[in-house]
């Protein structure tokens, strides 16, 4: 089901709680807000086990409901299991706009695959080992390392502690290749006759080419801020006939 014109998306937040950090718990919740409100959260382990212990507060201030699945045979994980029951009981509910699965674990790679057949949207969370396989099964990846390096980097230009993740330098984005391949392909998709493309269109090109594509992975905020930095490119604010509004492009350097 599509959020129509104007309303807000309804969200489902699933998280494995075997293969998750509560410590990302909020900066988690700030990230799920900007694609909608999750009206469904819920938390998967085996709670009578002393390891999820950390789990506990985050789940009574963030109105987590905590699902208990029980280990009934060694080597099998059941938390995976009742995690996808549900996921499948919500998605032919109808009710629900996307899914937010939370886990670093391969083993919810069809899971998404599914839901996005279904024709929702899959924002998938999880640690920088997460396997391929289930980043690329996502329509949009976010790496939890990535989760509140916009609060670090104010904190650092207060004084404070410095942010986690280092700006590259021009020159390293430019030896990036992975990163060349993937800004060219996504500004020549949205370019005009004159090679400017609108930064909007490119964000949206970037993350459907690489799902797990973040700024903040190359120690950059916004997609903006990276643009401009990069030896290659050539970024341009501009202002509206009205002055009201701008509009950001970038092209290939000639």
């Amino acid at each position: 089901m599509a959020s129509s014109p104007g309303r807000e998306a309804r969200l489902a937040i699933l998280i494995d709680a075997d293969n998750s950090n509560p410590a990302r718990l909020p900066q988690l919740l700030a990230e799920i807000a900007k694609f909608g409100n999750a009206s469904v959260r819920r938390a998967y382990g085996n709670w009578t086990s002393g390891h999820l212990g950390g789990w506990k507060n985050g789940l009574l201030t963030h109105s987590i409901q905590p699902i208990q699945q029980f280990n009934y045979t060694t080597g099998k994980n059941a938390t995976d299991s009742a995690l996808i029951i549900d996921a499948m009981d919500l998605l032919y509910g109808g009710h629900l706009d996307g899914f937010c699965i939370v886990s670093s674990d391969s083993d919810f790679t069809r899971l998404a695959a599914r839901i996005r057949e279904q024709g929702l949207t899959v924002y998938g969370f999880g640690e920088r080992k997460t396997p391929q396989a289930f980043v690329a099964a996502c329509d949009k990846f976010v790496y939890t390392e990535n989760l509140g390096v916009e609060h670090e980097e104010d904190e650092d230009e207060s004084g404070g502690k410095p942010g986690k993740k280092p700006a590259r330098k021009p020159a390293q984005l430019k030896r990036d290749r992975k990163l060349d391949a993937l800004l060219r392909e996504a500004v020549e998709a949205a370019s005009d006759d004159s090679g400017w493309a609108p930064l909007g269109a490119v964000g949206s090109n970037l993350v459907r080419l690489a799902s797990d594509f973040d700024p903040r992975s190359y120690g950059f905020r916004k997609l903006k801020d990276l643009a401009a930095a990069h030896p290659a490119y050539v970024v341009e604010e501009r202002t509206s006939a009205d002055g009201k509004s701008s509009r950001i492009y970038l092209r290939a350097k000639k």
